[in-house]
């Protein structure tokens, strides 16, 4: 069984006008030590939940992790190996950084400490757009950021954001060409999500040119040898996100900071818990139990902070997340988690969605179709299930 840990670091230069995570601007937080002092803290309370192991993949996600100290970061690692959770040469370990915010010194104290996947927030190569969205960066900047990285001979991972407003088709194929010609082994192109009525929201491409947009860049990667692992991930083979791979396969993973959420396999069915989302909050939730550890979320955390799934839940998560893959739902791993009867009706299900021409069963797996892909929601529609259902 794998094992991973993610880590939050909420700190932003700037709020981008698209972004919902748990972040704040650097001058409307805690200093970053005395955030890092809270990780430790949680770190000792809930060490106990799980087994103390060699970690398969850490994960510094954000905001923007490279934006506090590197000394912070590597401090972070030392404590998490401090209390059994170690890390090695095999073991997956990013970091998220945005163009400008790394330098030399900074990056040296990366590797030495074992950081050996670099997840750039690009985003896209059009100043315009940039401003639009409030990024701080430039294209600029991002070529320089690309620059050193690529002069280190490090694996780095691209995000790129498409359907903007006013963006262009050219315009996108612009951004996918520089990013592979950069050297990205890995890259996640997501669809601009805004709600009606956000300033983001006017002048964006029609439903159907989003899906031309996602078409061209799915066929300008496969082209030039990428692999769509997942709905939203390309790369090259042998480097997929280790970590995201974590959350799509069923396996366990330990969160720590602000607002995140983690899975266990202590109860049946699955455990979900999660910190919470006001930087106030959580800090006082820490420092309440500061210096006790605890065994187990359920015994630790108030019940408005975990859930322990019943099996239609489970179920619910274990199809979509599969699903989510292009190499589908293991129709062997569903016997192996749910009662027989189950699989017969998911094998129903499945067998109507093949008819819609949604599905393909192949080697024993059902996965989404070029056309299931387009219309994934309505997919996992089919495959979300209540209480009564199973």
């Amino acid at each position: 069984m794998a094992f991973g840990v993610y880590v939050h670091i909420p700190y932003c230069i700037q709020r981008c006008t698209y972004c919902d995570f748990a972040t704040y601007e650097q001058s409307k937080i805690l200093p970053p030590d005395q955030y890092v002092q809270l990780l430790f803290e949680e770190i000792r309370q809930k060490h106990r939940y799980y087994q103390p192991q060699k970690l398969d993949t850490l994960y510094f996600g954000g905001g923007t992790p490279s934006l506090i100290p590197a000394h912070l970061i590597v401090a972070v690692i030392k404590e998490l190996g401090r209390y059994g959770y170690t890390t090695g040469p095999d073991t997956e370990i990013t970091i998220e950084i945005n163009p400008a915010t790394v330098d030399k010194d900074k990056l040296k104290m990366y590797i030495d400490h074992g950081v050996n996947r670099f997840s750039v927030g690009a985003q896209t190569f059009d100043d315009r757009l940039l401003k639009m969205v409030h990024r701080e960066h430039s294209a600029k900047q991002t070529l320089e950021t690309l620059d050193l990285l690529r002069a280190h001979n490090l694996n780095f991972s691209f995000d790129i954001l498409f359907a903007l407003p006013s963006q262009t088709l050219d315009g996108l194929k612009n951004d996918v060409r520089i990013a592979v010609e950069q050297g990205a082994k890995h890259i996640s192109p997501y669809c601009l999500t805004v709600p009606e009525g956000h300033p983001l929201s006017k002048g964006r491409a029609l439903e159907e040119e989003q899906v031309d947009m996602f078409d061209f860049i799915a066929d300008e990667l496969t082209g030039r040898g990428f692999q769509q692992y997942e709905i939203s991930n390309f790369s090259l083979p042998g480097y997929e996100s280790r970590h995201n791979m974590l959350y799509w396969v069923d396996q366990p993973y330990w969160s720590l900071g602000l607002s995140s959420h983690s899975y266990s396999k202590e109860s049946q069915w699955g455990t979900r818990y999660w910190n919470l989302n006001s930087i106030g909050e959580y800090k006082k939730q820490i420092l309440d139990f500061q210096g006790q550890e605890f065994t187990s979320p359920a015994a630790h955390l108030p019940g408005a902070q975990v859930e322990q799934l019943e099996m239609h839940q489970a179920l619910t998560d274990f199809c979509h997340t599969s699903m989510r893959l292009m190499r589908g739902l293991n129709e062997r791993e569903l016997q192996e988690k749910f009662p027989v009867a189950v699989y017969h009706q998911i094998s129903s299900i499945m067998n109507k969605l093949i008819g819609n021409g949604w599905v393909q069963s192949q080697n024993n797996h059902w996965s989404l179709t070029r056309d299931g892909l387009v219309i994934s929601n309505k997919v996992f529609q089919e495959l979300t299930f209540l209480k009564e259902d199973v």
